[in-house]
């Protein structure tokens, strides 16, 4: 049996007339960038989100280091955050010209761990970075009291976690800035790159807009130097007829989770961890195994795809080897690392493929 870790085409043929028509719609207008159907989308968004404001831009990475100009981080500011996430996180911290530093995660969770942020703040300190990594939220009230104690901005990256809750309270609801992505495999993903910033910061709102069309005010007046950053009206139109499967599409993720959970109890593979106040969404299913690369050659050979992310924490690659960090300095990211296997979680899955998958696992880590 062959089982895919996303399948897209599948996601598509469900979806495939109200697609196709919210396309041709767009084709007929000729109004490809920025526009009415993605000011509808920014609504419809933020809306979802539980946030007063939304604002697109060309991709999840943009979202974050536009995040951070519109907060007015730069060159000689310190940015804390996770080293175990996927790389754009730290491209935006340092492509604005502020410098990354690297806190230990939660074993559990996979997110940065709230202590050690803390305990990394100094007086050059301007933002926090927190990543909700796979679907969960990370712990919006611990760093919401440090960010409050010690005066610093929280740019939320919730690229892998739309549509989740922390305390009852979505995505939006936080304080300052939370930025989504919607590349194709995402829950909520588009036919090509996007992303989204949410804030209730109507000043925030406002620079953002200005920054992703070139620092404009309106016509040829440029306020600011600024970037290239905008949604095209195609993919918000794709994203717009997505929108309003994805509370069905999380909760068949969540079904094929619990699925998981009573198949794979007891047996050799540590599974994931649900916090008890955080609505999971399960981007992925990220199961922990010791002889991690042994299991997913053996999902190979029975034809079931899986994934690693990540591999190598980024304190610890090259590209940012100039940061200082030695092996050993973040031993649960670094941990996880060589642990962490994601399985398939899609919302496409029969229970037939949950069952073979878990079969598989069963008898390789009794």
């Amino acid at each position: 049996m062959r089982v895919a870790l996303a399948d897209l085409v599948q996601q598509y043929e469900s979806i495939r007339a109200e697609v196709d028509e919210a396309i041709r719609g767009v084709l007929e207008t000729g109004r490809f960038i920025l526009g009415p159907v993605v000011a509808d989308l920014e609504e419809r968004v933020a809306a979802f989100c539980g946030a007063k404001y939304g604002v697109a831009v060309n991709s999840g990475t943009d979202a974050l280091m536009l995040s951070l100009v519109a907060h007015g981080i730069g060159p000689g500011d310190e940015v804390i955050t996770s080293p175990f996430t996927f790389v754009a996180t730290v491209e935006a911290i340092v492509n604005v010209g502020a410098t990354p530093v690297f806190a230990d995660i939660d074993p559990r969770t996979y997110n940065l761990c709230p202590e050690s942020a803390a305990s990394r703040v100094t007086e050059r300190t301007r933002a926090i970075m927190p990543v909700d990594l796979f679907g969960q939220m990370a712990d919006r009230t611990a760093f919401t009291e440090i960010a409050d104690r010690h005066g610093l901005t929280l740019v939320w990256d919730a690229a892998q976690a739309i549509g989740a809750l922390f305390d009852g309270r979505p995505l939006g609801a936080y304080r300052d800035s939370t930025t989504l992505s919607f590349f194709p495999t995402k829950n909520l993903g588009a036919f090509g790159d996007g992303g989204l910033v949410l804030t209730n910061d109507e000043g925030v709102r406002d620079r953002l807009v200005k920054f992703r069309f070139h620092g404009s005010g309106g016509g040829y007046h440029y306020e600011s130097v600024g970037y290239c950053s905008r949604l095209d009206a195609l993919q918000a139109a794709v994203l717009r007829v997505k929108l309003a499967h994805l509370p069905e599409w999380n909760e068949a993720r969540r079904r094929h989770a619990a699925l998981y959970g009573q198949l794979l109890s007891d047996r050799g593979v540590a599974l994931p961890y649900a916090d008890p106040r955080a609505y999971h969404t399960y981007h992925q299913y990220t199961l922990r195994y010791a002889r991690r690369d042994d299991l997913k050659r053996v999902l190979a050979d029975n034809g079931i795809d899986s994934g690693v992310y990540y591999p190598s924490p980024l304190h610890l690659q090259k590209a940012y080897a100039h940061l200082g960090y030695r092996e050993g300095d973040l031993p649960e990211a670094e941990r996880a690392a060589r642990e962490v296997l994601s399985i398939p979680v899609h919302p496409g899955l029969s229970e037939e493929q949950i069952r073979y998958v878990a079969d598989v696992i069963a008898r390789y880590a009794p």
